[in-house]
């Protein structure tokens, strides 16, 4: 059964670019941005990321952090990270244990193949660890996507 409004979320998120592992306690007293993303250095997932980056000052003076999260190791998401100059940490969900937490790993279809992937989907976590609001996948806007959060 996948997290929902309401919900208490996980202590342990999971590992970042770096190996170190993020807790939720880690960010006490800030409102937390943790938007699942299908793969780094795409151009979708780039232009969330990259929308997400422009915007992060006033992200932060609003009282987010942000966090994304993909099925990508650390490694791929440290170039992503270089590459498109990201003010945040990137998790490596790469056995998806978070993801499918989250309800966002599940099976995806394209031109009639059928794989397992991840569903783009923003979670924005309160001050206390409780779930407040959930941008589901057909709602994220890539390229607009911290005024749908702020």
């Amino acid at each position: 059964m996948a997290l929902q409004v309401g919900d208490r979320a996980p202590e342990i998120l999971g590992l970042n670019q770096d190996g170190q592992e993020l807790k939720l306690s880690d960010y006490k007293g800030k409102k937390v941005v943790l938007y699942f993303y299908p793969k780094d250095n795409t151009s979708g997932c780039t232009a969330q990321a990259c929308n997400l980056r422009d915007n992060y000052s006033e992200l932060r003076k609003a009282g987010y952090v942000v966090i994304g999260v993909s099925a990508d190791s650390a490694k791929s998401h440290k170039g992503f990270i270089a590459k498109q100059e990201l003010p945040f940490d990137l998790i490596a969900d790469t056995g998806t244990t978070l993801s499918q937490l989250f309800g966002t790993w599940g099976e995806k279809s394209m031109y009639g193949r059928k794989y397992m992937g991840m569903f783009r989907t923003t979670f924005i976590i309160n001050e206390e660890g409780i779930i407040e609001r959930i941008i589901s996948p057909k709602e994220v806007k890539t390229g607009d996507h911290t005024a749908q959060i702020l």
